[in-house]
């Protein structure tokens, strides 16, 4: 979508629909509207329009102004609008519009300017809104808002803020083509040219082979593998923007998940494809890192697989040795993620990280106690669990932490090896957390379980049906925080 910003009137820009941000009692900032847009608003009822939070109303407008429509937009209480309302309110609205056939749009940041609010919030949740995935079918969705002119006065801050939101956009709308993509079109292999895509000025891409991964020892990663005939890639982002320690960013990426030996039910088994939903946001914040040459050093690290029951498939009971020498009795062959992503933290120590993020849709369990609302937060540095907090407050990829106490490793405990991958129902969701922190060990570890808000069942303001990208946007503004540069 084309993006410009114009210091022109709003009566006098030429477009399909001026978007006007309303609070309640619809107190619309009129200053540059005239008189007979003044008269409008007045003759508009409090039965048609009141200006609540993510209301719509989308009328002719007056003949003796330039924008052939207007479009009242909620953003609810005056007191209570806030960043994740005006992304909403751009979501929704840019909905409409491109549902109503309307390609080109003004947007009035009066009302936002009045609210110390920056019009980028308005543009990231439209971007996010408009997102479709129709790959697979014979007729597309030709329909889109092709052009918005934000009509405010020019400035570098509000250039550089339209510009982090698109770049923030299309990492997430990337995230959600991989995920949305069907398991025989998103194999690992598949994940490794994806992420080979990126490649670039300072973005380098190694993709490690079976036998590399035998010859570092990844019996736990490879273990997964097993039974599937699709080889396991191991996939390695650098991206080279400071001369400090990396953050190294971790995510699961199993690309079809049955089970194993151990096969799910039948019941909704054709959405394990979002099983790599935790390594498709790490390619979508590398994508937006590159993007806007972010001052940081990070790693990316996907270890991609599927996992699928077969003649050579990993068996209950069996033993595997990880990266780093310890022995891990496989309980349950559907514990698969964490078996993947031990060897991706033991990978990571060669970096000397400043932090470890790992992202991925690792228990079931996770959903049942948060629903499909909230990240389950878990993590042994407090300065990175805080930065988290803020972050989730911020972008509204709501975080809960989880606790790591020392007594949850009594579960993890096998009678012929160093540990074993599951510890049972009880305490699950916090189970799987401490298994990764034994083979985290002394790294600043942060690990969020996305399992319930990877995908959602239903449109959301600014979130179609599907993958929903979680963690691009949640992780890059933690990122940001890390190095003084929140918004």
């Amino acid at each position: 979508m084309n993006i410009h910003i114009k210091n022109i009137r709003e009566n006098e820009c030429v477009c399909d629909a001026l978007i006007l941000p309303a609070v309640e009692g619809i107190s619309v900032n009129l200053k540059a509207l005239g008189a007979s847009v003044t008269a409008l608003m007045k003759r508009i009822s409090a039965a048609e329009f009141q200006g609540k939070k993510n209301e719509l109303l989308l009328i002719p407008a007056p003949a003796d102004i330039r924008p052939k429509r207007i479009l009242l937009v909620g953003l609810g209480k005056k007191e209570a609008v806030n960043p994740e309302t005006v992304r909403q309110a751009g979501g929704k609205a840019l909905g409409l519009l491109r549902n109503s056939g309307i390609s080109t749009a003004a947007l009035s940041a009066a009302m936002l300017s009045d609210l110390a609010l920056s019009p980028a919030y308005f543009i990231e949740g439209g971007l996010l809104g408009l997102y479709t995935y129709d790959c697979y079918k014979k007729e597309k969705e030709t329909r889109t808002v092709r052009a918005i002119t934000v009509l405010t006065s020019p400035s570098k801050s509000l250039d550089d803020q339209l510009r982090t939101a698109e770049a923030l956009a299309s990492g997430v709308c990337f995230a959600r083509d991989l995920v949305n993509a069907p398991s025989n079109d998103m194999t690992p292999s598949d994940m490794a040219k994806a992420a080979l895509s990126l490649k670039g000025k300072n973005m380098v891409v190694r993709v490690l082979e079976k036998k590399a991964c035998e010859k570092l020892g990844m019996g736990s990663y490879l273990s997964v593998s097993k039974g599937s005939a699709e080889p396991p890639k191991f996939i390695i982002l650098e991206y080279n923007g400071a001369a400090k320690p990396p953050v190294v960013l971790i995510g699961k990426s199993v690309t079809f998940d049955s089970g194993g030996i151990n096969i799910k039910p039948s019941d909704g088994l054709e959405k394990m494809k979002y099983d790599m939903a935790g390594g498709a946001a790490v390619l979508g914040i590398m994508k937006a890192a590159a993007a806007l040459q972010l001052p940081v050093n990070l790693i990316g690290i996907l270890p991609a697989t599927e996992n699928l029951p077969g003649g050579h498939a990993t068996r209950p009971g069996d033993i595997v040795t990880s990266i780093d020498g310890r022995t891990i009795e496989i309980i349950n062959t559907d514990a698969e993620g964490r078996l993947t992503l031990a060897d991706a933290l033991g990978f990571a120590k060669k970096y000397k990280p400043s932090a470890v993020i790992d992202i991925a849709t690792l228990t079931g369990a996770c959903s049942i106690a948060l629903g499909n609302e909230t990240i389950a937060l878990m993590g042994t540095d407090r300065s990175l669990v805080s930065a988290f907090r803020q972050s989730a407050d911020f972008t509204n990829e709501k975080v809960w932490e989880m606790p790591l106490y020392d007594e949850y490793l009594e579960y993890l405990k096998s009678d012929v090896a160093d540990i074993k991958n599951i510890g049972g129902r009880t305490g699950s969701l916090v189970t799987s957390a401490c298994f990764l922190k034994e083979f985290a060990g002394e790294l600043p570890w942060v690990h969020l379980d996305i399992a319930g808000t990877a995908w959602t069942e239903k449109d959301r303001p600014y979130t179609p049906k599907g993958a929903s990208g979680v963690g691009v946007r949640l992780i890059f503004d933690l990122l940001l925080r890390l190095k003084g540069k929140a918004a």
